[in-house]
């Protein structure tokens, strides 16, 4: 996911989590949001 800008990073974490995609993507979403700490700007459930 390196070639990912952190907005559109932060934009598709966003609508993956509005359109109830499969809880394993968001999953891998969440934790590239972790790695590039970007967790401060959404809302990530434990």
């Amino acid at each position: 996911m390196n070639y990912i800008s952190d907005e559109l990073l932060l934009e598709s974490y966003s609508k993956a989590k509005k359109l109830n995609l499969n809880p394993e993507f968001i999953l891998l979403i969440e934790n590239e949001l972790r790695k590039r700490a970007l967790t401060n700007q959404v809302k990530i459930s434990s």
